[in-house]
């Protein structure tokens, strides 16, 4: 009965959290830390990884370009497929090339109401030096873990960041923490497309 007791407090204090946070916008934007109970506290959380891409994208971040087109990924993926670019080193694609690139792309997309100035300002957007070690454009993400007595029972959106592509993993100095679910929203706008919507204790 107790452990029962012990739980059902401890989900009562993550739902009003959680509640306080979202009204707040804590999830995609920086927002103002909500009052806590006297014997909980805030831990700044690290965010490492969250970058990773499918092998058959061959280091683009798909998932962002796709989204902020508004198709799915599978579609962009198959149209990138009759897109022949040019390899590391190679200056480039030649004038005549880039035109057929283009022309590819905007074949297969063109039906979805993208039109070839939003291409181009996304495609620019996510665009990078991959041989070089680079990234595409990216915002980190913030949270505060909520620490109760050594145990954490929330977590705390302060900014959602962008430009992930699959969930970060979170680490909680200091405290031993089973690893959090981590949920990421996508849409078309670049600032906020691949945030960290939600982190879930376990």
């Amino acid at each position: 009965m107790k452990t029962h007791l012990n739980a059902l407090l401890r989900a009562m204090l993550f739902t009003s959290i959680a509640v306080a946070a979202c009204l707040l916008g804590g999830n995609s934007a920086q927002a103002e830390p909500s009052a806590l109970p006297a014997d909980v506290t805030r831990v700044a959380v690290v965010f490492s990884g969250g970058h990773d891409t499918e092998g058959v994208d061959h280091g683009r971040p798909v998932v962002l370009i796709a989204a902020a087109l508004g198709v799915k990924t599978e579609v962009f993926r198959e149209a990138f497929s009759h897109v022949h670019p040019a390899g590391p080193g190679s200056g480039g694609p030649s004038d005549a090339e880039a035109r057929q690139n283009k022309a590819a792309l905007m074949n297969a997309l063109g039906k979805y109401g993208i039109t070839n100035e939003r291409l181009n300002e996304v495609s620019n957007f996510y665009r990078y030096a991959s041989w070089n070690g680079g990234i595409w454009k990216n915002t980190p993400a913030t949270a505060n873990a909520l620490v109760k007595n050594g145990a954490v029972v929330g977590y705390e959106i302060t900014s959602g960041g962008a430009g992930y592509t699959t969930p970060p993993t979170i680490s909680v100095p200091n405290i031993k923490a089973p690893a959090p679910k981590v949920d990421l929203s996508f849409g078309k706008d670049t600032q906020s497309n691949g945030a960290v919507s939600a982190i879930t204790v376990p």
